[in-house]
């Protein structure tokens, strides 16, 4: 969207990220204001959390996981879901995966990612679109922290047993959010993740790194 990348440029420093020293991305200190000024670039009010200005606990666990095991990903085409900031996307082209792209309904996650990419030096492609129901040309689908709303998870459940059902590898970051399906998932490790008190009300978090199961619907 026209003027994007000036805001996010505006509003975000480019930072090392606490638990993946590899990545840096362009991120906000501050999250109310940057909401509040989001709203008003966009003319809207109610819009959903700027997710793109932060690295959230569950994109942190997954991108570390990755990082670690590059094996996972290395060679194979990856989607990475509700992309956020791109971290996690980042992480899996770093670790060798053939395609990426980060995929988001955000308007502001386009230029925030791309900014991201470049500062680290990597090719991802990016999708501004809600791909939930949808087929994707992936190997692999990665999601951080995409279980904190319940209309969101209940659109999104489905869709995974669908996709992991069809082949397709499912990875979720997860620092224990209200509606994670656990008894579809296998614990693959947990990392704890630093985050700040204004985002999540700690300094940290214990995020899990869990497989879907094929079949588990």
């Amino acid at each position: 969207m026209p003027g994007a990348r000036a805001f996010v440029l505006a509003e975000t420093r480019l930072q090392r990220v606490p638990s993946v020293p590899e990545v840096a991305l362009h991120l906000a200190e501050e999250a109310h204001g940057l909401w509040l000024k989001t709203e008003a670039e966009l003319q809207s009010a109610g819009l959903a959390p700027p997710f793109w200005a932060f690295a959230w606990a569950g994109g942190q666990g997954l991108a570390r996981f990755i990082l670690d095991h590059p094996a996972v990903v290395a060679g194979r085409r990856v989607v990475d879901f509700a992309s956020g900031s791109g971290l996690v996307a980042i992480a899996a082209r770093k670790a060798g995966a053939s395609h990426v792209t980060a995929v988001d309904i955000d308007p502001f996650c386009g230029a925030a990612i791309l900014l991201n990419a470049e500062a680290n030096g990597v090719s991802i492609d990016i999708a501004i679109k809600d791909p939930v129901g949808k087929m994707i040309k992936a190997d692999i689908l990665l999601a951080g922290d995409v279980f904190f709303d319940r209309a969101m998870s209940a659109a999104i459940i489905p869709w995974f047993d669908r996709l992991a059902g069809e082949g397709v590898q499912i990875l979720i970051g997860d620092p224990g959010r209200a509606y994670v399906p656990v008894e579809r998932l296998e614990r693959l490790a947990v990392h704890r993740v630093p985050t700040s008190q204004a985002l999540e009300d700690a300094d940290f978090k214990a995020t899990t790194v869990w497989r879907w199961r094929r079949g588990a619907g």
